[in-house]
């Protein structure tokens, strides 16, 4: 096998700030934190995508709206606790934390930072990954994976993607956020294809 194909796929938050170094960033709000179907996508994921982890991050929004929390020490500390759990609970490997710092060598070669200025978010719109996960990283935007929707049926993909969507945009006091996608990946281009025809019959992509 090759080493492009050893590549390591890394669910972590759709957050703008987020920037792996090494691995590939799968998008998903809170890391998948309270997300209702996250063990079934990950079931798909796992179906794609090998090796597979899962990473948290400094500052993650999701985590702190859902368990009520108003400082950013508590949300770092619960974000860790519970995303190891969840990690454990559908079968993934936990690599780490990825810091307000220097890019940070985690657990299973992945390693990555925060980059967005501290309790600021600058993305203006939303990218979901319809081929095989982030390919070029962009401040401008929030990440979802979409890359697993042509394995889904209508219900998860809209339950799944619809609440990320609504989140981000209300992070940034917007009504909506453009939402745009990136075709490129691992995946290829019929796969690519499968999950643009789905998520334009849902009325998720335009």
């Amino acid at each position: 096998m090759s080493e492009k194909n050893q590549e390591i796929f890394v669910i972590a938050d759709a957050d703008e700030g987020v920037q792996l170094n090494v691995g590939r960033r799968l998008g998903v709000a809170g890391v998948g934190f309270h997300l209702p179907g996250f063990p079934k996508v990950v079931t798909l994921l796992k179906q794609l995508f090998s090796p597979l982890v899962m990473a948290t991050n400094a500052e993650n929004d999701w985590i702190k709206k859902e368990l009520d929390l108003s400082d950013w020490e508590q949300v770092d500390a619960m974000s860790m606790q519970h995303v190891e759990a969840l990690a454990d609970k559908v079968g993934l490997n936990y690599a780490g934390f990825l810091p307000f710092a220097d890019p940070k060598e985690l657990k299973h070669k992945v390693k990555g930072h925060m980059v967005r200025p501290k309790n600021v978010h600058l993305a203006n719109k939303i990218c979901l990954t319809l081929g095989g996960g982030e390919q070029v990283f962009n401040l401008g935007q929030f990440v979802i994976s979409a890359d697993w929707a042509h394995l889904a049926d209508d219900k998860l993909v809209k339950e799944f993607l619809k609440p990320q969507i609504d989140f981000y945009a209300s992070l940034v006091n917007a009504n909506s956020l453009p939402v745009v996608y990136e075709a490129e990946g691992v995946l290829g281009k019929e796969v690519a294809q499968k999950n643009l025809k789905k998520l334009k019959k849902l009325g998720l992509l335009r």
